[in-house]
């Protein structure tokens, strides 16, 4: 804001996604466990402290990527400074995720009927897998998942496409298998791209 790259009436406040919006992606046993903080297999393995505090930032998170995907609609894009939480399930937590903000903010854009049509590009150095299943067998949603392969999660759940790299893949073949795989992307017609822009494909990360 100060270098005047951003101007202050960009910045929006999301509030947190509604139990209605988290209960078409996430299972109702597994939301009523995280509201009520109940350490059980469905919550165990968020390698996170479950507190009310951590809830309402995920909650949060994924009324961010809600808010950021209704704006790019109608502004061309939007960003969200808190997001990308792609290891979580439909009935469980995995990887420092416990809601899928990804998954909830496609779902209610479908709700609501501004879109039919999404994908998801994702380019965390983690296979996305989370949200791979959440969009499991559903031809309305393009899942693409760009990753390093010899690394979390093992085994990976099947994406529309994945590209799995191997270790030290350089600048210049990480954008060719990038630019390929964008081709499919666009050949599925989304109406909205959610990209998950994960920094820790930096080598020094």
């Amino acid at each position: 804001v100060d270098a005047g790259d951003v101007a202050v009436d960009a910045f929006l406040a999301p509030g947190p996604a509604s139990r209605e919006a988290l209960l078409r992606v996430h299972s109702a046993e597994y939301l009523d466990d995280l509201e009520q903080l109940r350490w059980t297999l469905r919550t165990m393995n968020a390698e996170l402290p479950l507190t009310a505090d951590i809830v309402r930032a995920y909650r949060l998170a994924a009324g961010g990527t809600t808010l950021a995907a209704r704006e790019a609609l109608t502004r061309g894009f939007g960003v969200n400074l808190g997001g990308g939480f792609h290891h979580a399930y439909p009935d469980h937590a995995e990887g420092f995720c416990y809601l899928n903000d990804i998954a909830v903010a496609i779902r209610t854009l479908q709700y609501e009927g501004l879109v039919l049509r999404a994908a998801v590009v994702d380019c965390d150095v983690h296979q996305g897998n989370g949200t791979a299943r959440a969009f499991r067998d559903d031809d309305t949603v393009f899942t693409f998942s760009l990753h390093q392969q010899r690394n979390y999660p093992t085994p990976k759940e099947p994406s529309d496409l994945d590209v799995g790299l191997e270790d030290g893949t350089g600048d210049a073949e990480y954008l060719e298998r990038l630019e390929q795989a964008l081709e499919r992307v666009w050949e599925s017609a989304p109406e909205v791209v959610i990209y998950q822009a994960g920094a820790d494909t930096y080598r020094e990360d």
